[in-house]
């Protein structure tokens, strides 16, 4: 059974940073595509930050362009964990933060972590 547990939502000021997590059960992520979503109030789901499996390169990301520079994709293969570092948060970045392992339409989900941004 697949499971990807998220973690590290909070209220923050705007400015301020975050540590998102999410860790994985039943899957290596390295061998998954592994995507940050995230979901506004009123919105569509979105994605943020992606990165690819070791079996197409070795992990290259992206980042949607609100997003570029300020937030940070990583994985910790030993512990089995996508990250996705957050600075400079704006009020625009609250929502609900998805983790998923191979794509939106196939691919594993979590049930999301909250993130609220004060300004």
């Amino acid at each position: 059974q697949v499971r990807l547990v998220e973690s590290g939502g909070a209220v923050v000021q705007a400015g301020g940073s975050l540590r998102l997590s999410c860790v994985a059960s039943g899957i290596i992520v390295s061998r998954y595509a592994m995507g940050w979503y995230r979901q506004g109030p009123g919105q569509q789901r979105e994605l943020v930050a992606w990165m690819t499996s070791d079996l197409t390169g070795v992990g290259r990301t992206n980042y949607t362009d609100s997003v570029k520079g300020r937030f940070t994709i990583s994985r910790d293969n030993a512990e089995n964990t996508v990250h996705l570092e957050m600075n400079s948060l704006k009020s625009e970045d609250t929502a609900v933060y998805f983790c998923n392992a191979g794509g939106p339409k196939l691919g594993y989900w979590g049930k999301g972590t909250r993130v609220t941004v004060s300004s």
